[in-house]
């Protein structure tokens, strides 16, 4: 007979309802903590997330700084480290086909032999090779080799001249009359034009501490000048100059392409740039800060109405009576620094160099054939290259959240927003294809280390402006130490 259902009581369904009304509440808290829990480490795990990718932004950021050198950023090649190793690639420009050395056309300074030496000596055999027999007083056979030394001669003494001023009298009418000694004569004991040309050579063209350039005059002349002679240099090599520095900023506003840059020099402590304007034959230097105000103290660019081949700095903008070309060197540095950091990234950058070192050969063939511009195909194909390589690097870095891809997008809508002011090299063939002229003129670019006064450097332009223009830089015999002397013996002239 089967088993009948057990049927409980009354205040038992009761308990367990009651339990089961606990355990469901029970239930309902552990799955709000379990919920709570998990929100609170899914808001942990997010907080995390995003700062890792802060951190690796900042770390990745951090790597393209430390990665970038001289030929990726405006820093000077002397920031370079040198125990890094640079990487073969540096630039973008390509190989230019030309073997290392000596180019052909490039001026040669080959030691050669001279037809009339100041002394012979005849290294004949004392005795016979064989036997052993004297071969004193026996004929030479045939012409000797000939093999010549060239020695630098020892300085000789300092030429001292006396000039004797005497006074005379008449002897007609009695007056005594006082001879005159030659213009620039004035002191007892002095310096003549040969002493300070050298001076000023060491001092303001190859950029010598005046202590050690006073050490090297004395060395090489056989005269012991002072410190403090070689200081005042810079003082009376910039007064000489004014006349020809002013006729320098009249030439330069009337030349079609003008080269500008201006480079940074710490001096007194304090941050200030030596600005350059510049053509092939003519350069005038200045120093200031980095305003407009500044680079309009100089007196050629503003009013300007040709062409400015300079850097993408926004302290030229207001010139605006003058045409502007940015600088190509300065495009290849920015995009061989973003295209090295991200190349599978930033494929864009290498075909805007290519274009740039491709239109640069181009117009530089053009150049030399004697051509006015390019052909309109070749600009048409250069326009075309252009925008399609702007059109992708704006395509791959609009959505990109990273610094690189930031720094991408920024630099691809610069060549967006100035297309012409990039192509002008390209458009007209008289605008070089870099400020370069202007960059290598600036002898802040070699000078290392902080000036402790700003006159010095003020006065040193000036030389060095005269000595970097070609056309007034060399004497007829190519000697910079000879234009200083012609300085010199112009202003003792009478009449001065």
């Amino acid at each position: 007979m089967p088993d009948t259902p057990h049927v409980p009581a009354s205040d038992e369904v009761a308990w367990l309802r009651l339990r089961v009304a606990e355990l469901e509440e029970l239930s309902a808290r552990l799955r709000g903590a379990a919920a709570a829990r998990d929100e609170l480490a899914a808001a942990q795990l997010a907080a995390r997330d995003a700062q890792i990718a802060a951190l690796a932004a900042q770390v990745e950021e951090l790597q393209r700084r430390l990665g970038k050198d001289s030929s990726t950023s405006s820093r000077p090649p002397s920031s370079d480290s040198p125990y890094t190793k640079k990487p073969q690639d540096r630039s973008l420009r390509g190989r230019s086909g030309r073997k290392p050395g000596k180019q052909p056309g490039a001026r040669s300074s080959t030691l050669k032999q001279s037809p009339d030496p100041d002394g012979t000596v005849l290294c004949g055999p004392a005795a016979c090779g064989c036997c052993g027999h004297d071969l004193t007083g026996e004929p030479v056979l045939g012409a000797p080799q000939k093999r010549q030394v060239f020695e630098a001669s020892p300085p000789p003494p300092p030429t001292v001249t006396e000039y004797q001023v005497a006074a005379k009298e008449c002897p007609e009418c009695g007056e005594v009359s006082v001879g005159l000694a030659p213009a620039g004569v004035t002191g007892r004991v002095q310096y003549g034009p040969g002493v300070h040309a050298k001076a000023a050579l060491a001092v303001c063209a190859h950029y010598l501490p005046v202590a050690r350039a006073a050490r090297l005059v004395a060395a090489l002349t056989g005269v012991n000048v002072s410190a403090g002679f070689v200081a005042g240099i810079r003082g009376k090599a910039a007064r000489l100059l004014g006349p020809f520095m002013d006729r320098v900023r009249e030439l330069l506003p009337a030349a079609p392409v003008l080269y500008a840059d201006e480079t940074p020099a710490r001096t007194a402590g304090k941050l200030h740039y030596v600005h350059v304007a510049c053509t092939e034959f003519l350069t005038a230097m200045h120093t200031g800060d980095r305003t407009k105000e500044a680079i309009d103290a100089g007196g050629v660019l503003p009013g300007y109405a040709g062409t400015i081949v300079r850097d993408g700095y926004k302290g030229y903008e207001h010139l605006t009576g003058a045409l502007h070309a940015w600088c190509g060197a300065h495009g290849l540095r920015d995009l061989a620094g973003l295209y090295r950091f991200d190349p599978d990234g930033q494929v864009w950058a290498r075909s805007m160099a290519d274009l740039l070192i491709d239109a640069n050969a181009k117009a530089a063939a053009a150049r030399n054939a004697g051509h006015a511009s390019l052909d309109e195909a070749q600009l048409a194909h250069i326009r075309s290259w252009y925008r399609g390589a702007v059109a992708k690097g704006i395509a791959d870095n609009q959505h990109k959240r990273t610094q690189v891809g930031k720094d991408g997008l920024r630099l691809a809508r610069r060549f967006r927003d100035h297309e012409d002011m990039i192509l002008r090299f390209a458009v007209d063939l008289a605008v070089g294809f870099t400020s370069n002229p202007a960059v290598i003129r600036s002898p802040a670019r070699v000078h290392a280390g902080c000036v402790s006064r700003l006159r010095p450097v003020q006065r040193r332009m000036c030389l060095t402006g005269r000595l970097r223009t070609p056309g007034a830089g060399k004497s007829k015999d190519g000697s910079e130490e000879e234009v200083v002397r012609q300085l010199r013996q112009s202003h003792n002239r009478p009449g001065r």
